[in-house]
């Protein structure tokens, strides 16, 4: 028979277990509370649905870095690619028409993704140096693309589509939402999606069990870009212009979401709802601080601060899960 102390452990663990797969969820509801009751705007409709439209830039963003991070690896130049995702979706106009300069934006993005994983996965580079090379290069292109000004959009139909809602909830939101259930389908019910986590978890492994592991990379860093491009486009769609400093920092709010869901940064572990987790609390956070007028270096302080504690936890349950 098993003993009491026995079966005590097993509980903790299976309570351990639990809090490992739910603590965002559990920092979100304490989100929600504590602004609920130091705003009286927070819980409003039209504020909640700000905070979905809010969420989900940097939300499609996270779905192509999650892909990256299960990998092992890091993408610091999203940002830069949504800015020029959305400098030639605008620009292009004049000269193709809206829908293939839509087109040619995403186009770009995804190959840029592309080039991004090639050179990861056969210069053996780490990709904190090739991505953050890249964020550099594709920064000064969107700057020379732009002539250093803001491109307006000419033709107003191109910002009529982000504003289509299904109740408080924008099309923007729900595009989000559909990408993340759609690679969350990924990586659970594909070879692509089983492998990616074999791959980050132990390379070598993963290597050895004949796994393509340069192809698995340049996939998931393609896709990366492409959802970048997607972010970018939507984005110079709801202000109708595209800045040359669009998305600027945006790789790093983007890590913080991913991470903050419980996403391993060395890879192997995560999924598409921690890391929706993650950018709801995220975008909570945000717009609760804004309502309160907090001054940006506090955000920045407690954003921080919020990071550094997911970070603790994270190791901390997993420093108890190993000792089973």
């Amino acid at each position: 028979m098993e003993s009491a102390g026995q079966s005590a452990r097993k509980t903790g663990f299976r309570a351990g277990d639990w809090l490992i797969r739910n603590h965002i969820w559990i920092f979100l509801a304490i989100a929600i509370t504590v602004f609920s009751f130091a705003s009286p705007y927070f819980l409003t409709l039209n504020n909640l649905g700000n905070v979905l439209t809010q969420a989900a830039f940097i939300g499609i963003l996270a779905v192509g870095m999650t892909m990256v991070i299960l990998n092992g690896e890091i993408d610091l130049s999203v940002g830069a690619t949504l800015a020029l995702a959305g400098a030639l979706a605008i620009g292009l106009q004049p000269l193709i028409g809206v829908w293939p300069a839509i087109f040619a934006g995403f186009l770009a993005s995804a190959a840029l993704g592309f080039l991004n994983g090639a050179f990861v996965a056969f210069s053996g580079m780490h990709s904190f140096v090739v991505t953050l090379g890249a964020l550099i290069g594709i920064r000064g292109l969107v700057f020379v693309y732009t002539g250093e000004n803001a491109l307006m959009v000419e033709d107003f139909s191109y910002t009529e589509i982000p504003e289509l809602y299904l109740g408080p909830v924008s099309l923007t939101a729900m595009i989000f939402f559909g990408l993340a259930l759609l690679f969350q389908w990924v990586l659970t019910s594909t070879r692509h999606g089983r492998e990616t986590y074999a791959v980050g978890d132990n390379i070598e492994a993963a290597h050895d069990s004949g796994i393509n592991i340069k192809r698995h990379k340049i996939i998931n860093f393609t896709i990366c870009g492409a959802m970048a491009g997607i972010a970018g486009i939507l984005l110079s769609m709801r202000l109708g212009t595209a800045e040359p400093n669009a998305g600027r920092i945006w790789e790093l709010w983007t890590i913080i979401a991913v991470v903050l869901g419980g996403t391993r940064l060395m890879g192997g572990y995560g999924t598409m709802w921690m890391t929706i987790g993650g950018v709801l609390t995220l975008a909570v956070i945000r717009n609760g601080l804004r309502l309160l007028n907090t001054p940006n270096y506090v955000e920045l302080i407690v954003m921080g601060t919020v990071l550094i504690l997911a970070l603790a936890l994270d190791r901390l349950l997993e420093h108890g899960r190993s000792r089973r």
